[in-house]
């Protein structure tokens, strides 16, 4: 099997277990190349995110290491995360598990999970597998949003800004702003306010069949920010298109139910 390692680089134990981990799994047969940081670290050549290949990429690190990993791969490949972060929700690998998991490993399911894909004036800002967050750069200064389905307005609001979550991203950011806990198998947009000036201005979960805009009314400037990746100045009284996208993350399935890590991970913190 091909795969691919990932690792975060701010931690020299993950970069070490890393490069042990690229001895076992060669140890057991496998064909294991290096993304390129984490290449450099280690001494060895690699291969940039945008050229990832092969069928499976093994992310050592917290949540931020994946999102970072989906965010720059050109063309999806399977993720599997190994835990070294904190509470590594899309990591289902601890890192006492790994080798056990691979030993015999020559097929495995894939789960897909849904991303957003935002755009404002026809080009495409970018696709996020948790969110994207509309604030504005001006701490204390609010934004007024509104809110249109199907070509109805919806709900106008002030806010210090705007989570536009999906289904993966309902147990990260936007449950800490209050937002509900959403099964991945759904496929719907959470929209959740922040610090809206109005109680009644609460989360809502849109169907992605429906057509979703969101309206920037205000002169002030905003950023989008993607996933904690990416960061886009947006124009001012911009009109955001919100859509399911295209190209999924792929997820290998360890077997590990989504609510049983929600009671893991979340509730015994």
């Amino acid at each position: 099997m091909r795969i691919t390692l990932v690792s975060r680089l701010d931690d020299a134990e993950a970069l070490r277990y890393t490069a042990s981990l690229a001895r076992d799994l060669e140890g057991l047969g496998h064909d294991v190349t290096l993304e390129e940081g984490t290449a450099q670290h280690l001494g060895r050549e690699g291969i940039p995110f945008e050229e990832i290949p092969g069928d499976l990429v093994v992310v050592v690190g917290g949540d931020g290491s994946v999102l970072l990993t989906v965010q720059r791969m050109r063309k999806q490949v399977p993720i599997l995360g190994i835990n070294w972060g904190e509470v590594g929700f899309l990591t289902d690998l601890e890192p006492g598990e790994a080798i056990d998991f691979f030993a015999g490993l020559d097929a495995f399911e894939v789960e897909q999970r849904m991303r957003v894909r935002l755009s404002a004036g026809g080009r495409v800002l970018g696709d996020a597998l948790n969110e994207g967050l509309i604030v504005t750069d001006r701490p204390a200064k609010m934004l007024r949003f509104g809110v249109y389905v199907d070509g109805t307005l919806s709900e106008r609001f002030r806010a210090d800004g705007l989570l536009v979550s999906t289904p993966t991203g309902s147990t990260a950011y936007a449950m800490s702003a209050g937002g509900p806990i959403v099964d991945p198998q759904i496929e719907g947009i959470l929209l959740v306010p922040l610090a809206p000036y109005m109680l009644s201005s609460r989360p809502h979960i849109i169907s992605t069949r429906r057509r979703l805009e969101i309206t920037l009314e205000t002169d002030k400037p905003a950023h989008l920010v993607i996933d904690g990746q990416t960061t886009l100045e947006l124009p001012k009284e911009a009109t955001l298109t919100v859509k399911k996208s295209d190209q999924p993350a792929l997820f290998v399935n360890t077997g590990k139910q989504f609510f049983e890590k929600v009671n893991r991970k979340l509730r015994n913190l």
